[in-house]
């Protein structure tokens, strides 16, 4: 029983020694179009939504289009990642939240993420080609907000 607060203190000064580069989720990152197979972006997918669940992050899809871009987040609202928050932002149309099942977001993230490079070609403008899309995990706290 006596070394029970010690353990505590332990873990305690362990997590507020971890830096976000260390973490698990750091490297769940990557640029659209990809040349990642599919069965890579549906782990990658996979992993995100682990880390979702059990750590105080979301993932994040950001789409640039000329004039225009789009930003959608992922944020786990329960302890066993059957419900995300999604929050859509569009320099058109503003910011909407919405609730979807773990699925839905499966789904989203795989379908944007396994975009081909033909895909994102046709869009129109040279500088939709020179900034790609992006995914990546990050704290919470580092999510943009209306």
């Amino acid at each position: 029983m006596a070394s029970e607060p010690h353990n505590e203190t332990q873990a305690a000064d362990h997590a507020g020694t971890t830096t976000d580069s260390e973490a698990p989720w750091a490297d769940l990152e990557m640029t659209v179009p990809t040349d990642r197979d599919d069965a890579s972006v549906v782990a990658l997918v996979e992993c995100a939504l682990v880390e979702l669940t059990h750590e105080a992050v979301g993932a994040v899809f950001v789409s640039r289009q000329v004039g225009r871009s789009t930003r959608t987040q992922y944020v786990a609202v329960d302890d066993v990642g059957d419900q995300f928050q999604k929050g859509h932002f569009d320099d058109r149309l503003g910011w909407h939240e919405t609730t979807v099942p773990r699925r839905t977001v499966r789904d989203e993230l795989i379908t944007q993420l396994t975009r081909s490079a033909s895909t994102s070609a046709e869009r129109p403008g040279d500088e939709a080609a020179r900034e790609p899309d992006t995914f990546e995990v990050k704290p919470v706290q580092d999510l943009r907000t209306p």
